[in-house]
């Protein structure tokens, strides 16, 4: 269903939407997000967005929306939607949300809407989708992220409702020096991981 990253002849560009658009836009998920939770700044919107992309595809095995998501120094970015925000551009009206697109919308902000800016940026660096478009990216520029990717990392992901989940304050502290880690040779934070830190401190 989605495009594999290989031999094909046609290498997508990073802002290139993904095949099979879907009918809604980055900018109609922006909206919503935006609504739910008032004065959210531009870097944290599209970081949810990469995790409402990632969380929907695992779940429903479809894209939530039609643009490309790209891997920049600050993490992972819709560049369409940063374009038309930042030069201006006619936004249309976004329209209605299925029940599906809500849930996803309301299950990653409880999930991450309590972490800042930067908790999600250090976040997605440790994670393989933002890793994997970082390796062929050129200093300061940005490279795709592909959707089966993020199918692959979230839907290995744990997503069992009954296990609890860490707290925001504790992830962000977990989260904290994770930059001058990310350089060492070591393997990244995982929620396993951060599991096992909130378990042995109980």
């Amino acid at each position: 269903m989605f495009g594999k990253r290989g031999d094909e002849m046609h290498h997508p560009s990073s802002d290139e939407p993904y095949p099979d658009p879907m009918p809604l836009s980055a900018h109609a998920i922006a909206a919503a997000l935006r609504q739910r939770q008032p004065g959210m700044g531009v870097k944290k919107v599209h970081k949810l967005l990469y995790y409402a992309q990632g969380h929907h595809l695992a779940t429903f095995g479809h894209p939530l929306f039609k643009e490309s998501i790209s891997a920049w120094d600050m993490g992972p970015v819709v560049g369409q939607l940063w374009g038309d925000e930042k030069y201006g551009a006619l936004i249309e009206e976004p329209p209605e949300l299925s029940e599906a697109e809500l849930n996803t919308i309301g299950y990653i902000l409880s999930r991450y809407g309590g972490l800042t800016a930067k908790d999600l940026e250090n976040l997605t660096h440790s994670e393989d989708p933002w890793r994997r478009a970082d390796r062929d990216r050129p200093p300061g520029g940005k490279a795709r992220i592909e959707l089966e990717w993020m199918r692959e990392f979230f839907a290995g992901q744990v997503d069992d409702e009954d296990e609890p989940q860490p707290d925001p304050a504790d992830l962000a502290r977990m989260l904290e020096g994770i930059e001058q880690r990310r350089d060492r040779p070591a393997s990244p934070d995982s929620l396993d991981d951060i599991r096992a830190w909130l378990a042995a401190r109980d």
